[in-house]
């Protein structure tokens, strides 16, 4: 029983050996070395490949083939659209364009050979050319499209929200840069304050001056004093700052001798004033306390009733 393993190892050994042998003869070049293969050969049998065209061409009218080898057809206008010698291989454009002139080209001369052999043509209304693509890989394409675009949309909208962010970031470090330096320089006043560098402390006036200013209190950029609102000088004036209270509303002989408040409309108790028959009241009659449909009293109207 042969044993794979030791016959493999042996293998090896041979051939570290031959690589030996052939470094000490100079065969080997220092560097990568790799197994040489014979160069392929080349066969050009141009007779074999006759026989075979030979073999399989077959001579049949031309209308069971409907082969066509022709140019681009002209140009409407007579304007050349290409040159003989240009590359049309990277240019899409040109290339799909070269394709539709030769097709016409073919058209127009194998319509005429159909007709002169006596062959009638004729499109369908209805005609749609084949794709070369099935409905299911052209369905394949636009969903890959369609992921390309939303994977572009959302690489916009993150690189949006990176850079909001990022503002973000630079607004709240530029607040807290802000804040740090002034409380620096608030730090640095106070000690120069303490040492007697500074008679007076500046950033506690700027402060209480911004303080009166949000409050509304204090005095304004003219040195005028703010005047309260209006509630409080009505009540200033109902009730006044403090003091007696009491008797405040007595009167006094002038203000008992003063009608300047009078109303007589309002006022019923005035004499000459009654309630007519029309229901109006404080109006005052004509002859003053006299009233001509006054019933007379019973003794007047006794005296009346004799003298009839």
């Amino acid at each position: 029983m042969v044993d794979l393993h030791d016959s493999s190892d042996s293998e090896e050994l041979d051939s570290d050996e031959e690589l030996q042998r052939a470094f000490a003869r100079g065969e080997l070049k220092t560097g990568l070395n790799y197994e040489a293969r014979a160069p392929k050969q080349i066969i050009n049998n141009v007779s074999g490949m006759k026989q075979k065209l030979a073999e399989l061409q077959k001579n049949l009218d031309w209308i069971e083939q409907l082969d066509l080898t022709n140019g681009p057809a002209p140009a409407p206008g007579g304007q050349e659209e290409f040159t003989e010698d240009e590359d049309v291989s990277n240019n899409d454009f040109k290339r799909e364009l070269r394709f539709y002139r030769q097709a016409q080209a073919s058209v127009l001369e194998g319509i005429p050979r159909l007709h002169k052999l006596g062959i009638k043509t004729r499109r369908p209304e209805d005609y749609f050319a084949e794709m070369a693509k099935s409905d299911v890989h052209m369905k394949k394409v636009r969903e890959k499209l369609l992921e390309k675009q939303q994977n572009i949309e959302q690489r916009d909208k993150a690189k949006k929200l990176r850079d909001l962010r990022k503002y973000g970031k630079k607004v709240q470090i530029d607040v807290l840069q802000k804040r740090q330096k002034e409380k620096r320089e608030m730090l640095d006043a106070v000690k120069k304050f303490r040492k007697g560098q500074k008679n007076k402390l500046d950033f506690l006036d700027d402060n209480t001056e911004k303080g009166k200013g949000k409050r509304g209190g204090g005095k304004n950029q003219d040195n005028k004093v703010q005047q309260p609102n209006k509630k409080r000088q009505y009540k200033n004036q109902k009730y006044g700052f403090g003091g007696q209270k009491k008797r405040s509303k007595q009167n006094t002989k002038e203000s008992a001798a003063d009608l300047t408040g009078f109303n007589p409309k309002v006022n019923q108790s005035r004499p000459g004033f009654n309630k007519n028959k029309s229901g109006n009241k404080n109006k005052p009659n004509k002859r003053g306390n006299k009233d001509k449909n006054k019933r007379p009293g019973k003794s007047q109207r006794h005296k009346m009733k004799n003298k009839r």
